[in-house]
C-alpha cells in the first residue's frame, strides 16, 4: 500500500517517503582520488557488518574524500539514495535535523517537525547517509544517527569526525597518513609513485605547474616534502600550491615554518580547509580548556611516549595527575594523539604537523620552561634507573627501553645544554648513558653531547669526573688517544682532588684501560686489579665487571695463564645475574683466549654464540668484534673467500659503532696478518669482491652468513615466503639493468670496473635462476621491496 504524502513545510515541493526521485547528492570530484586502497577494502568490508562506520583521524587526512569515494563505489546497493550532509557550517546542534533534511530534499514545507520528516522520509527506504565533520556537534550528531538506525532498519550511515560518536554497533575506522618515503632512505625514482603520498604531490603540482612531473634532481626534495609533513594531503595539496614561485628544493627548506608557508589555499574550501593552521586551530577550538592544556604540554615530547611519562610530564596547574588519564583517552578519541601498541604496553604519539601546533601553544602559554624541565627530569630519573640496574636480568629490557626513549632522551640533552642554569643536569644525564652507549655503539653521538656538557659545566663536582672517564674511554674506543689521555690527566687530578671513593676507582680503571690500549700491559694489569678491587669495596657490580673483563682481556694479550680463568668468570658474573649483553662480551673474550692458542673450532663455537646474542641489532660493538674475530678464525680453517666476507661486514660494523676497532695494537696486528694471508690466497681481486660482498650485507644477512654461511634475508612482510637473495650492492645493480643500462654505464654510475659490473649482472642470474638480462629487468619490475630490504634494520642509533 502506498505511504501518503508527506505535509508541506515552507515553501516548495513535497517530501515524499521512500521515493525514488531523489538518488542522492554525491558531489563530483574535481581532483583525481589518490591510493587509499587498503582503507577502501576495509570500509566497504565494515559496511556488510555494521550500520554505522565512522571514519575517524586528524583535520587534513582526507577522511571526507574517502567517505566520498566510499560512498561512490557503493551507492548502486542503496537504491533509495546516497546522501552526503556536510556539517561543517553548523553551528548549533539544535539545527541538525533540519540541516539533514535539507541535504535530503528540496522540499521544505513539511508541516512535520524536522525530525519527523527524517523518519518519515527514511523508514522504509535503503538509503546511505554521509555525515561529514561530526566533532563539533557530537552529541546532537550521535542523538540523531541513534534514532534514525532504529527507526530506519535499512538505513546506513558514514560518518567522518575526528571523535568517534559513541553510538551502540559503531564501527570506527581510523585513517592513517598517506604512505610517505623515508628521505634518509628513498626508493629509486622508478619506485617513488608507490607512494600514495608522493602521487597526490605529483598530480597536485600538475595542476599548478602544467606538464610537472618528478625527477631524479626532486626525488629526494618531494621524498622529504611528503616525509615532514606526515603524509597529511591537505598539507600536501598546499605545498605543491607553491610550486607556482618554488623549486621543490625551496619548499622543503621552508618547511621548518611550515604554518608560515601553508597559509593559503582553496579560496572555496570551508575556511577551516583553507590553510593547515585553520584545520588544527579548529581541532583545538573544540578540545576542553584541559585539553588544550594536556596539548600544549604533551608536545614537549618527541616521539612517542607512554601514560607514566605522560603523567609526569603534564601534572600541574590546570591538570592533576588523575586527570591526565582523561585527557589522554579524549585526544586519543578527537585524533589528536595516535595511539601504538607494542613493547608490553601502549604509547602515544603526534603526527609532527599536530606537535609543531601544540610547541607553539605550549610557548604561549610561559610555561614552555617549566614543562621541558619536567620532561627532563622524567628522562634523567629513568636513564638513572637503567644504569643502576643494568648488570642484572633486565639489561636487555634496559637497553630496549633506552633504544626506545632515544628521541625523548636528545630531547632532554639538548634542552639541559640550551637553557639556562641546566648544564650540570646534562652533564649527569649524558655520563649515565655510557653503558648504553658502550653497547650501541652510538659513541659519535655520545662523545657530542659529553663535549657540549663539559665545556658548559667547567665546576668540579663528582658528575665532571664522571663525565670525564666516561668521554676518555669512548675517545680511546673511537682511536682518539690525544683527547683520552688529556681526559685521563684531568680525571685522575680532579678525582684525587674531590677524594670520592667512586670517583677514585673508575679514574684507575681508566688509567688501566689508558694503558692497556698503549700496549703497557704491566701497567695496565695493576692498575685494573687496584680498580676491581677498589669496585668491590663500593660495591658497584656492573664497574667490577667492566674491570674484570679488561683485567682478563690484558693476561689474555700477554698469554698470561690467568686469562683463562678470569675469562670464565666473566662469564659467570653474567650467568649468575643473568646480564645477556655483557654475556656476548664474555663469550667473545673467551673465543678470543681459544684463537690465541691456536683451538680455532672452539674459538668458532664461543664467537657464533657470542654473535647469537648480539643477533637482536642491539649490541653493535660486540658484533663487531665477534666479526673480527671469527675471520681470523675462519681463514685459519682455510676458508679464504667467507673470512673475506666476514671481514668486509665486520668494517661496515666498525664503521657503524664509530670505533676504531681492532685499535688494540696486538689486535690490529692480527688483522693485518688475515688480510695478507687473504690475499694470498685469494689474489687481490677475489680478496677485494669478497670483502666488497661483506660490506653490502645487512645487518640480518650478515648474522645469518656468519653463523651458517647462507645470505637469505627474512621475508619482510612477515610470511615464510623467500625474499630476495641478492646483496645490496646487486640490488643496485639489478636497480640498473631494469632501466637498460649497459655494464660498462653500470660500472660509471656506480663508480666500479665493467669487469666488476660485469660479475654482479652474472652472480644476479644465477641467484635468479635467470637466463638473461632481460628477464632480470623483468624480474627487478616485478619487485616491489626488492631496494627495500637494503634498508630494513640499518638506523644507528646516535643518528
Amino acid at each position: 500500500m502506498p505511504r501518503p504524502p508527506v505535509p508541506r513545510a515552507e515553501g516548495g515541493t513535497e517530501l515524499v517517503a521512500g521515493s525514488k526521485r531523489h538518488f542522492g547528492n554525491l558531489p563530483a570530484e574535481v581532483t583525481s582520488f589518490v591510493g587509499r586502497r587498503r582503507e577502501l577494502s576495509e570500509a566497504r568490508q565494515s559496511l556488510t557488518r555494521t550500520r554505522l562506520l565512522t571514519l575517524t583521524g586528524a583535520g587534513g587526512l582526507g577522511k571526507t574524500r574517502l567517505a566520498l569515494r566510499l560512498a561512490s563505489e557503493v551507492q548502486r546497493s542503496f537504491p533509495d539514495g546516497t546522501w552526503v550532509v556536510d556539517l561543517s557550517p553548523v553551528e548549533d546542534g539544535a539545527l541538525l535535523a533540519r540541516t539533514v533534511v535539507t541535504a535530503l530534499c528540496s522540499d521544505r514545507t513539511s508541516a512535520l517537525p524536522p525530525m519527523a520528516a527524517l523518519i518519515a522520509h527514511l523508514a522504509d527506504s535503503r538509503s546511505l547517509l554521509v555525515l561529514d565533520n561530526c566533532e563539533h556537534l557530537l552529541d546532537a550528531c550521535a542523538a540523531l544517527t541513534r534514532v534514525l538506525l532504529a527507526a530506519a532498519p535499512d538505513l546506513q550511515v558514514v560518518a567522518t569526525s575526528r571523535q568517534a560518536l559513541g553510538v551502540d554497533g559503531e564501527s570506527l575506522l581510523t585513517v592513517p597518513p598517506l604512505s610517505a618515503p623515508d628521505p634518509q632512505c628513498p626508493p629509486p625514482l622508478a619506485s617513488m609513485a608507490r607512494y600514495d603520498a608522493v602521487q597526490v604531490f605529483v598530480e597536485r603540482a600538475s595542476a599548478v605547474v602544467g606538464g610537472f612531473t618528478l625527477t631524479e634532481e626532486d626525488r629526494l626534495a618531494v621524498a622529504g616534502i611528503c616525509h615532514r609533513l606526515d603524509g597529511m594531503p591537505l598539507a600536501i595539496e598546499l605545498a605543491a600550491a607553491w610550486l607556482r614561485v618554488l623549486s621543490p628544493r625551496q619548499i622543503l627548506s621552508y618547511l621548518n615554518d611550515r604554518f608560515g608557508l601553508l597559509d593559503r589555499g582553496c579560496r572555496v574550501a570551508p575556511p577551516r580547509q583553507q590553510t593547515l593552521r585553520a584545520a588544527i586551530d579548529w581541532s583545538y577550538d573544540l578540545c576542553t580548556p584541559q585539553e588544550q592544556c594536556g596539548w600544549a604540554r604533551l608536545s614537549a615530547f618527541c616521539g612517542e611516549f607512554d601514560l607514566e611519562a605522560a603523567e609526569a610530564v603534564c601534572v600541574g596547574d590546570e591538570l592533576d595527575r588523575r586527570q591526565i588519564l582523561d585527557v589522554v583517552s579524549q585526544l586519543v578519541d578527537k585524533s589528536v594523539l595516535i595511539r601504538n601498541g607494542g613493547h608490553g604496553t601502549v604509547r602515544y604519539r603526534m603526527l609532527e604537523t599536530i606537535h609543531q601546533y601544540g610547541r607553539a601553544r605550549l610557548h604561549q602559554t610561559g610555561e614552555e620552561t617549566v614543562v621541558r624541565r619536567r620532561h627532563r627530569d622524567y628522562y634523567q630519573q629513568l636513564v638513572a634507573r637503567a644504569e643502576s640496574d643494568w648488570f642484572s636480568a633486565r639489561q636487555d629490557a634496559w637497553f630496549a627501553t633506552l633504544r626506545r626513549e632515544l628521541a625523548n632522551i636528545r630531547t632532554a640533552l639538548e634542552f639541559c645544554l640550551t637553557a639556562p642554569q641546566e648544564s650540570h643536569a646534562g652533564l649527569q644525564l649524558a655520563s649515565s648513558l655510557w653503558s648504553h652507549g658502550l653497547i650501541a655503539g652510538g659513541m659519535d653521538e655520545a662523545r657530542h653531547w659529553l663535549g657540549q656538557a663539559l665545556t658548559l659545566e667547567t665546576g668540579p663536582s663528582t658528575a665532571r669526573v664522571k663525565a670525564l672517564w666516561v668521554d676518555g674511554w669512548l675517545a680511546f674506543l673511537r682511536g682518539d688517544t690525544v683527547v683520552g689521555r688529556d681526559r685521563l690527566a684531568e680525571c685522575q687530578a680532579l678525582a684525587g682532588r674531590l677524594g670520592d671513593a667512586e670517583s677514585l676507582a673508575h679514574a684507575v680503571e681508566f688509567g688501566g684501560l689508558a694503558a692497556l690500549f698503549e700496549n703497557d700491559f704491566p701497567a695496565a694489569a695493576s692498575l685494573l686489579e687496584e680498580a676491581l678491587d677498589r669496585h668491590r669495596a663500593t660495591g658497584d657490580l656492573w664497574a667490577q665487571w667492566t674491570a674484570l673483563f679488561l683485567l682478563a682481556l690484558t693476561h689474555c694479550l700477554t698469554r698470561d695463564p690467568r686469562a683463562a680463568t678470569m675469562a670464565q668468570q666473566c662469564l659467570a658474573l653474567c650467568e649468575t645475574h643473568d646480564a645477556l649483553l655483557a654475556r656476548s662480551y664474555a663469550l667473545w673474550l673467551l673465543g678470543l683466549q681459544h684463537w690465541l692458542h691456536g683451538e680455532n673450532r672452539q674459538a668458532i663455537t664461543r664467537l657464533r654464540d657470542s654473535l647469537r646474542l648480539t643477533r637482536s641489532g642491539c649490541n653493535l660493538l660486540g658484533s663487531a668484534q665477534c666479526l673480527e674475530v671469527l675471520a681470523w678464525a675462519t681463514a685459519q680453517e682455510g676458508d679464504s673467500e667467507h673470512a673475506a666476507t666476514l671481514l668486509g661486514a665486520a668494517q661496515t660494523a666498525r664503521q657503524s659503532v664509530g670505533a676504531a676497532l681492532p685499535g688494540l695494537g696486538h689486535l690490529l696486528h692480527h688483522h693485518t696478518e688475515c688480510e695478507n694471508r687473504l690475499r694470498n690466497a685469494l689474489g687481490d681481486t677475489a680478496y677485494d669482491e669478497a670483502v666488497r660482498a661483506g660490506i653490502e650485507l645487512t645487518r640480518s644477512q650478515v648474522s645469518d652468513y656468519a653463523l651458517d654461511g647462507s645470505v637469505a634475508i627474512a621475508a619482510s612482510n612477515g610470511t615464510s615466503e623467500p625474499a630476495t637473495p641478492l646483496t645490496r650492492r646487486e640490488r643496485q645493480v639489478v636497480e640498473l639493468l631494469a632501466q637498460g643500462l649497459t655494464d660498462r654505464q653500470i660500472a660509471a654510475k656506480l663508480v666500479i670496473s665493467q669487469r666488476t659490473a660485469e660479475g654482479h649482472v652474472q652472480r644476479i642470474l644465477a641467484k635468479l635462476g635467470l637466463t638473461s638480462r632481460t628477464q632480470a629487468a623483468t624480474w627487478a619490475l616485478k619487485e616491489s621491496r626488492f631496494w627495500n630490504d637494503s634498508c630494513a634494520g640499518e638506523s644507528q642509533p646516535g643518528r
